[in-house]
């Protein structure tokens, strides 16, 4: 068992109080998900994102380090009567096939090296929902190693190759009370 996957099934080992909301790109922009297809939450945690899509219809995966996560994941698919196929994986070290997915999607998880292989793991049309931290943060939430942070606007750059579709990033502009704050956010479509 290798250290991330240590790190990360000591965290899911733990009592959920109440399951984990999908994320704010997932649900503020599903009117833009396909009516069917094949979808991926990678690096799915408690999988809230999987467990939205295959409630919409697609026929949806699951991928995580964490063998804890994806039996948590697991239970609650079965209880909300939803099929989702979950594969325990370190997505980092082995990348999703060539054009496969018509939807993946990607909250707060960030490996740069993989960035080129979700976009070819994409089907012609396809479209990735990709929400992290930044480094321009308006409190301390979120990972603190800078490796796991996003510079401004490089979910923009990572992603260049896809037709942008959703894009949001206010960092720390104006009235920082207020608005979206500490995350990226990006909808973008394969051609």
């Amino acid at each position: 068992m290798s250290d991330s996957q240590q790190k990360w099934d000591q965290r899911y080992r733990s009592e959920i109080a109440v399951y984990p909301e999908p994320s704010l790109v997932l649900t503020q922009n599903q009117h833009l998900l396909p009516q069917q297809g094949r979808a991926l939450d990678l690096a799915c945690g408690l999988g809230a994102n999987a467990l939205l899509m295959a409630s919409l219809g697609l026929r949806t995966q699951a991928w995580d380090i964490s063998s804890e996560a994806l039996a948590k994941l697991n239970a609650e698919a079965q209880q909300r009567q939803l099929q989702i196929i979950t594969e325990q994986r370190d997505v980092s070290a082995t990348a999703p096939d060539n054009s496969r997915f018509d939807v993946i999607v990607v909250s707060q998880f960030l490996d740069r090296k993989l960035c080129p292989k979700l976009i070819d793991a994409l089907k012609s049309g396809g479209l990735l929902f990709y929400q992290t931290f930044c480094r321009d943060k308006v409190d301390g939430s979120g990972p603190q190693n800078p490796e796991f942070l996003l510079t401004d606007n490089e979910l923009l750059n990572l992603f260049a190759g896809l037709k942008l579709r959703v894009y949001r990033e206010e960092s720390t502009l104006g009235d920082t009370s207020m608005g979206w704050r500490n995350m990226a956010m990006l909808v973008g479509q394969k051609s």
